[in-house]
């Protein structure tokens, strides 16, 4: 058990599990992908360590940016959206993979879809590590999910609690 704050974690999913996900993730993108060059799209700041583990295992050519979003304040989602750092290279006839720590409501993934279709990319993919199907209220297709989990709050692997756990090797749930 680790405590972050006032809050107390218990293990939940070991380092080997998820670098076997994005392992898988990665031998997919390998296999959609040969025959041009994606540019992967990692949503700060939680995506940072999923986008250099999972580049570490694609092998086709690539490039790599990020965006800053925000919708969490401390353990609950705001419902609202913040692009507070975003792209600007020329995207246009680009395919675009979105790159997620995790997905729950799917309101940054929206925003995102807003953007990025207003930057006329060819293909707009998502892939994410984490995804909670009981939370996920949106209509729009998630192409790469590492691991489908319940809706817990989670940390460590990019994932915190007030600034707290990111840099976690494993992820831990919150004790009950």
């Amino acid at each position: 058990m680790i405590q972050l704050h006032d809050k107390h974690f218990v293990p939940f999913i070991a380092a080997e599990e998820i670098d076997f996900a994005l392992a898988n993730i990665a031998k997919q993108m390998d296999d959609d992908f040969f025959d041009e060059v994606p540019v992967f799209v990692g949503v700060l700041n939680g995506a940072f360590m999923v986008m250099s583990d999972l580049m570490k295992h694609y092998r086709g050519m690539c490039e790599v940016s990020f965006v800053k979003m925000a919708s969490y304040d401390g353990m609950e989602t705001t419902n609202e959206v913040k692009q507070l750092i975003g792209i600007n290279q020329n995207l246009e006839g680009r395919t675009v993979v979105i790159v997620e720590d995790i997905v729950d409501t799917g309101n940054t993934i929206e925003e995102l879809k807003t953007i990025f279709k207003e930057k006329k990319v060819k293909h707009f993919k998502i892939a994410t590590l984490f995804f909670k199907p009981e939370a996920y209220k949106k209509d729009i297709k998630i192409d790469y999910v590492g691991i489908r989990i319940p809706n817990k709050f989670i940390v460590g692997y990019g994932l915190d609690y007030d600034g707290l756990g990111r840099n976690l090797k494993d992820v831990y749930q919150l004790a009950e």
